[in-house]
């Protein structure tokens, strides 16, 4: 019995010291848990309680950002389809009709759309007369056979950016 009589009081000892190591660990977690509050307390405000809920309020916001997004960019395709349905490529060319007319008084315009579709308008004049003549486009295609210099404003008007 006197082996057991001696190793009681190092058990107590050893049981104490663990004792003492476990309080100051644990003072050290809630030291360390306090300053992790603190700094959640910084960064989500005081009105949100954890940041599983911040979380969630986040990606709600995002959902809706994204919402957004999709229908700016449905507006735009609609805009863009619009604006390729406009007359927007223009050109006029300037020419001698006739060898006895000087000064350029001749003139084609074109008015197109992004599909090369749209009119010519050619105003055709001589020294006694003047005459206009207008042919329709679509998609590049006139029934009625363009002039070098009506082909010559489509082109222009087609390269315009």
């Amino acid at each position: 019995m006197s082996d057991l009589s001696d190793a009681a009081p190092w058990i107590a000892i050893g049981a104490a010291a663990a004792a003492v190591a476990a309080l100051l660990l644990s003072l050290g977690f809630y030291l360390k848990l306090r300053a992790v509050r603190k700094a959640q307390r910084v960064l989500l405000g005081s009105d949100k309680d954890d940041l599983v809920n911040f979380a969630v309020s986040l990606q709600t916001r995002i959902d809706d950002l994204h919402r957004v997004v999709d229908e700016v960019a449905a507006a735009l395709a609609r805009l863009d389809r619009r604006i390729d349905g406009c007359l927007s490529h223009t050109a006029l060319v300037r020419y001698n009709a006739y060898e006895d007319a000087g000064g350029h008084q001749s003139a084609s315009l074109a008015f197109l759309d992004g599909a090369r579709s749209g009119v010519v308008m050619s105003a055709i004049q001589g020294r006694d007369y003047a005459r206009i003549y207008v042919k329709q486009l679509d998609r590049g295609r006139a029934p009625i056979a363009l002039s070098p210099e009506e082909q010559e404003a489509v082109d222009r008007a087609m390269a315009q950016s």
